[in-house]
């Protein structure tokens, strides 16, 4: 059953999302990191979370930076978070 709470465990939050449960069920083990990163990036362009993988986290905000540059500096920084957990939620408890 998918739960659409905002509350619980990432992987629930992911469930939401169809393609995630690519990722729930072909855990990266060690093994195999070709096909584990492309169907991270598929979940990922998915989401439109995928430029945080190429692009640098952006520099601290300066005093009088826009209400444009503001959202757009805390949207990537709630992106990035999201993204590292659906990465550390896809891979194996053992690595």
């Amino acid at each position: 059953m998918i739960r659409l709470e905002s509350s619980g465990s990432c992987e629930e939050k992911m469930s939401k999302n169809p393609l995630t449960l690519i990722m729930g069920n072909n855990k990266f083990n060690g093994t195999i990191y070709n096909g584990w990163l492309r169907n991270l990036t598929i979940v990922l362009d998915f989401e439109n979370q995928d430029y945080v993988l190429d692009k640098t986290l952006p520099t601290a905000l300066p005093e009088g930076s826009s209400l444009e540059e503001r959202i757009t500096f805390k949207k990537w920084l709630e992106d990035n978070r999201k993204v590292r957990n659906i990465i550390l939620a896809s891979m194996n408890n053992d690595i």
